[in-house]
């Protein structure tokens, strides 16, 4: 009977002739037994029985033959993209755990102390849950995450808004919304959703050339800039208009424009300086020093005094004397303590992320995944060139924390969705594209 025809590892003949196994499926036609077949059968490889005969299992997960939504997921993701972004995230929890000290024996007070470990341990959980979000977010269909994103940043602009009415106040600037135990920054969480739906409407001059894209969006971007100025917070006015000018190149402007938006930005700069007392106090110590020690001095002296392989891990002493030693300056921690060749080498895994995404645009043919894609880089590898150079002292302290390095729920979560998008929008089928070196389907 057909319903008994089945193959099992422990019972299979691979050296029975085929026409056997042809004899075999012609009886379970004639007696109108529904049949499953499966392209490229090898030996190696389960024979599908009827339908009825029992559910098959693949003898390889994820391998090329698994047509499984989440084997078509993982041959069609970019692993090395994911492996350089995991590999960011393990190197920011050896470097928390370095920096936790430091932090919780400047925040503890007579009545409360903090364990040594209570930031890394923070940090722990929130990594736990930033990965699968990214994960997540990168198994989605590119318009799915468009849509997500655009839908997203609406709430989150919303937020953004209503932070001057609802926001709770943190070393002098509102950029905090609280819930009960937990803290949100809305402007983390909007840099990656911004950056999809500026590309979105950029990417609107493919159906109509004649829409002024670049005008609504150099609207919405100065609009966010004004309530990140409320806050007010300077560095992240600055990468948000990093992010709008990225587009702006990708998307082609001529030269004169490009000559007046670089003078809008550095007028706009002059009137931080001249209204923004942080941000005067901050240009005038990078460019005309300051008698004693500052935040940049110290950054600098703690990121060389571990010369060029570090103290060792927990034997650092300067990074005691750092403000934000697991969030600002953790660049400067893991100077000290794992040395120069350290802070190199992540400093290289940040350039290979931004080649490895340029390299998988080379061949995209798609103008919003072009736009959005670039917009995402720039604000991932902006956030760290920023970091990295006020720990170095060639840019004023701006307060913004290093990708996936520095402490932060937000932050981790934010950034998580961000290379999610990355990742979601860098899929590409390795097989979808052959036929344009076929001829005639050959």
């Amino acid at each position: 009977m057909a319903d008994t025809l089945e193959t099992s590892h422990d019972n299979r003949n691979f050296g029975a002739n085929i026409s056997d196994i042809n004899s075999a499926n012609k009886i379970a036609k004639e007696q109108n037994v529904p049949l499953n077949y499966t392209d490229n059968i090898s030996p190696n490889d389960e024979i599908l029985a009827p339908r009825n005969s029992g559910k098959v299992q693949l003898s390889k997960r994820l391998g090329r033959a698994d047509k499984s939504p989440l084997g078509i997921w993982f041959w069609e993701l970019d692993r090395v993209l994911l492996l350089l972004m995991l590999l960011l995230m393990a190197i920011g929890l050896l470097s928390v755990s370095a920096a936790s000290p430091a932090t919780a024996k400047r925040l503890s007070t007579s009545t409360v102390e903090l364990p040594e470990q209570y930031f890394f341990y923070r940090q722990l959980i929130w990594t736990i849950a930033a990965i699968p979000v990214m994960l997540l977010i990168s198994m989605a269909p590119k318009e799915q995450a468009k849509r997500f994103s655009i839908i997203f940043f609406c709430v989150f602009c919303s937020l953004l808004f209503l932070l001057p009415i609802i926001g709770k106040e943190v070393n002098g600037a509102q950029r905090w919304i609280g819930f009960g135990f937990a803290s949100l920054q809305p402007s983390e969480f909007l840099k990656p959703l911004y950056a999809i739906t500026l590309a979105w409407i950029f990417s609107w001059r493919l159906k109509d050339p004649d829409l002024p894209v670049r005008i609504i969006t150099a609207i919405i971007a100065m609009i966010i800039c004004f309530f990140l100025m409320l806050q007010p917070d300077l560095g992240q006015t600055i990468l948000f208009a990093g992010i709008w000018f990225a587009l702006m190149l990708v998307s082609g402007v001529a030269v004169k424009w490009l000559v007046a938006l670089i003078t809008i930005g550095i007028a706009g700069l002059a009137l931080a300086y001249q209204f923004y007392t942080v941000a005067r106090q901050r240009i005038d110590a990078w460019f005309f020093g300051t008698d004693g020690l500052t935040h940049d001095k110290l950054a600098i002296d703690t990121l060389t005094s571990g010369g060029l392989v570090g103290k060792g891990p927990g034997l650092g002493s300067k990074k005691y004397s750092l403000p934000e030693a697991h969030t600002d300056y953790i660049f400067s921690v893991i100077g000290e303590e794992f040395g120069l060749l350290a802070c190199i080498i992540i400093a290289i895994l940040f350039l290979a992320i931004l080649v490895r995404v340029l390299i998988r645009l080379l061949d995209e043919k798609d103008h919003f995944t072009v736009l959005a894609v670039s917009a995402l880089i720039a604000q991932f590898t902006g956030q760290a060139m920023i970091n990295m150079a006020v720990n170095i002292g060639i840019f004023p302290s701006k307060g913004m924390t290093l990708p996936f390095i520095s402490y932060g729920g937000s932050s981790l979560i934010a950034l998580s969705m961000g290379c999610g998008l990355i990742l979601a929008l860098t899929k590409r089928n390795p097989y979808l594209d052959r036929s344009l070196y076929m001829v005639k389907g050959q």
